[in-house]
């Protein structure tokens, strides 16, 4: 690709500059608890309906009102296509059908999309680059070919000189990764070329990531943790850490993000935001109603100090979904969009060689940890181990003694030769809520108190876990000696 130059990004971004001081426009900032980003361009809502007066609107359209600070637009989803240039897809505003591309390339020009670009800038919102989505061709054969290739995103998108310019003098506010899948290889060294140039330039610029929940993840989990994101929009949805399993302490995961972004990230300010589905037919799983989504924000915000607000899957969706986009904004702004008060830790201290059941709370090392089942183990951030951290918390926690398994009503505590550390069932044994036990070859939890009820049986006290293991640690992790994948792609491409 030749660059030329035929522009001046320093230039077009002083003019912005001042016109939002003029304007008494108040910028984007990163540090707040309440803002919320919105993926444009794939027009998800026409992926999905018939009703085409409801399809995706042009940019412009979203950045009316305040409810909306970040918009991705999705996606260059092809690296290297013809002339090597990379390939954009906007769906039904810039597309290979209805827009020219640049001789001897396939990207595309997009002039309208450019000023819609300026137009929202100018309301104090940033607009980024996507990378990626779900099937996309991506991805880089050397740490040379991604340096390579963060020159050309650099001078075509960002603050750079080029005669292939889609978005003509729009300068974007960075890029965003949402990579789902392919080889790992020259994504750091990608980050560091465009962060050499964000160095010198004379705007703000970002760089985020779309992970899945699921942790590490297994595109980006080696890149967001050896060079500096600003943000990562966790993909809370099309995955068993979910939105839906929120309430279970073997599900949502929140806490083990926010312990990544507060001591593994070489950012230790990066923000991490909710990802969420606009609407239900915006995912294959995973949505959650305004109501219940406002309740997930803001006991997430008040949590955890990495929290940064909510990522949106995707525009045209949130605003034919009854603006479920202005709902979580405004939820999030009742929460507090500045400061945070670290939560008391209120739950005793962890205490060695104690044993738990299933739901105890304990405090430990700054969180406030909750048991996915009957543990013995200390509290970590291994995605697959016995313990979640639901919150971080601060201050001194409550002594006394540790939870462990109890006895009540005359009856014998759980006694007999272990399976893999768990005791056989026990019919003189009272067993209380969480608590295990191993019968006919399985691992079982009782739902609640229970004394003689056999595991299996009518009374129905009892969840069949399985076969027995040493502990529900190990069959987990014999099914996850990998990074899981996401159950279905998270973006869907609309020609």
């Amino acid at each position: 690709m030749t660059w030329m130059g035929c522009f001046c990004a320093s230039r077009a971004f002083a003019v912005l500059a001042a016109s939002l001081a003029a304007a008494g426009v108040v910028a984007f900032d990163l540090s707040r608890y309440d803002n919320v980003a919105i993926y444009w361009g794939q027009d998800s809502y026409g992926a999905t309906h018939s009703d085409v007066a409801n399809f995706q609107k042009p940019l412009a359209f979203y950045c009316q009102d305040d409810s909306i600070d970040v918009i991705p637009i999705a996606f260059i989803n092809k690296f290297f296509g013809t002339g090597n240039a990379p390939v954009l897809d906007l769906a039904n505003t810039c597309n290979s059908t209805t827009s020219p591309s640049f001789p001897g390339t396939a990207l595309l020009e997009c002039s309208s999309v450019g000023s819609d670009i300026q137009t929202c800038q100018s309301k104090g919102k940033i607009l980024t680059l996507s990378l990626g989505g779900g099937g996309a061709s991506v991805g880089f054969q050397s740490d040379s070919q991604a340096e390579t290739f963060a020159d050309t995103i650099w001078n075509d998108f960002l603050g750079g000189s080029s005669s292939t310019r889609p978005f003509g003098s729009a300068v974007l506010d960075g890029v965003d990764l949402d990579i789902e899948g392919g080889s790992t290889t020259g994504y750091a060294a990608f980050v560091t070329r465009l962060r050499s140039y964000f160095n010198g330039a004379s705007k703000k610029y970002y760089i985020t990531g779309a992970p899945q929940c699921v942790y590490p993840d297994a595109s980006l989990g080696s890149t967001i943790n050896s060079v500096a994101f600003d943000a990562i929009y966790v993909q809370f949805y099309n995955n068993p850490c979910g939105l839906q399993v929120f309430n279970s302490a073997s599900g949502f995961n929140f806490g083990i993000w926010d312990i990544w972004a507060r001591t593994i990230s070489p950012n230790p300010n990066v923000k991490v935001y909710v990802g969420a589905p606009a609407a239900a037919l915006a995912a294959g799983g995973g949505y959650q109603d305004a109501a219940t989504l406002a309740n997930i924000l803001q006991t997430t915000r008040n949590r955890f100090p990495s929290f940064g607000g909510v990522m949106m899957w995707d525009a045209s969706q949130a605003y034919e979904n009854n603006r479920y986009d202005a709902a979580a904004k405004s939820a999030l702004v009742a929460a507090g969009g500045t400061g945070f008060t670290f939560p008391a830790c209120t739950a005793q201290a962890f205490v060695a060689g104690s044993n738990y059941p299933g739901s105890s709370l304990v405090t430990y090392n700054g969180y406030i940890w909750e048991s996915k089942w009957f543990s013995s183990n200390t509290p970590n951030n291994d995605p697959n181990g016995d313990w979640m951290p639901i919150s971080a918390c601060a201050g001194n926690a409550p002594s006394g003694p540790s939870s462990s398994p109890t006895t009540s009503g005359g009856g014998s505590s759980p006694t007999g030769t272990s399976c893999g550390g768990v005791a056989p069932w026990s019919s003189a044994s009272v067993y209380t809520g969480g608590q295990q036990a191993s019968y006919n070859g399985h691992l079982w939890t009782a739902k609640w108190w229970t004394e003689g009820d056999t595991p299996g049986g009518p009374a129905g006290v009892w969840t069949d876990d399985g076969a027995c293991a040493s502990s529900k640690r190990d069959v987990l992790a014999e099914a996850t000696d990998a990074p899981a994948l996401p159950r279905a792609p998270s973006r869907v491409f609309r020609l």
